[in-house]
């Protein structure tokens, strides 16, 4: 979700920057075609989406046969089909060639492209400047989010496509009208260079961003994911996600809950009432 290649070059200091610096050197001197492409964080983002996707799509396939699992499903009653995933993912592999692709290769002639640091970032810069971006994308996305669910034009010009389904599934992630996917973009890669991020950077937060966001989607209320191993319940995961598609007035923020605490809008279910009705 969040590309760029943006280069700046801040200096390594500390044993965290020794410790980054002979990746940054392996990628530089074995890796460099790859990851100086333009098409590379189209390539990384898509690819994250894919293998990320597939163990939680195995999963649903399985069902009551993992009851191990299974039993963390958070509406049982709705299980995705073949078709739901095929349709999910063939709109998100259109929407990357269609129009993500072209429009990289169109940039390619426009910008140049950049030169990569030499000096790898220090693993102190990578995890803060990461927390910057996920913070900032997380605020515009709450407001975006907040007022295509209350303008019904936008909604449906926009994001209604994202909530064809009631109970979210892996897939679905990345189920995007081609409006929502150019805007929400436009965020995702501009956030990293207003924020002046080392690629290093950009990359770790793209692949650990897109996990987020297909935890987020995949139905399943684990005790090992994120929203449960980050302590006072600053992530909503997938609870929170699953909640809105239910109640889509509910819940607005990608990944943290402050905003909606904050405005009101946090909306959670008892786990014994979930089990109850579900």
């Amino acid at each position: 979700m969040l590309n760029s290649s943006e280069v700046l070059q801040p200096p390594p200091c500390g044993a965290s920057g020794r410790l980054l610096q002979p990746v940054w050197d392996y990628l530089l001197f074995h890796q460099l075609p790859l990851i100086s492409s333009p098409l590379f964080p189209v390539l990384l983002a898509f690819s994250s989406y894919v293998f990320f996707s597939i163990p939680f799509a195995a999963l649903d396939l399985l069902g009551e046969r993992v009851p191990l699992f299974y039993r963390y499903k958070i509406q049982p009653d709705r299980r995705p089909t073949v078709g739901m995933m095929s349709r999910s993912f063939m709109t998100a592999a259109y929407n990357n060639i269609v129009f993500v692709l072209p429009t990289v290769l169109l940039t390619m002639f426009i910008l140049p492209t950049p030169k990569l640091p030499d000096t790898a970032p220090t693993l102190y810069k990578v995890i803060i400047d990461g927390l910057a971006v996920l913070l900032l994308f997380d605020t515009q996305y709450y407001i975006w989010h907040f007022i295509h669910h209350k303008q019904p034009q936008l909604y449906w010009f926009m994001h209604a496509t994202h909530h064809e389904y009631v109970a979210p599934f892996s897939w679905c992630t990345q189920l995007l009208s081609i409006p929502e996917l150019m805007s929400v973009g436009l965020w995702s890669n501009q956030d990293p260079i207003l924020l002046r991020c080392h690629p290093l950077t950009t990359w770790c937060v793209t692949v650990f961003s897109i996990w987020m966001s297909v935890e987020d989607h995949i139905g399943y209320d684990l005790p090992w994911t994120l929203n449960h191993l980050v302590p006072f319940g600053l992530l909503g995961g997938a609870p929170a996600h699953d909640m809105h598609h239910q109640r889509p007035s509910s819940n607005y923020a990608p990944f943290f809950c402050h905003w909606d605490r904050i405005f009101g809008t946090a909306f959670t279910q008892r786990k014994e009432t979930s089990r109850t009705i579900l």
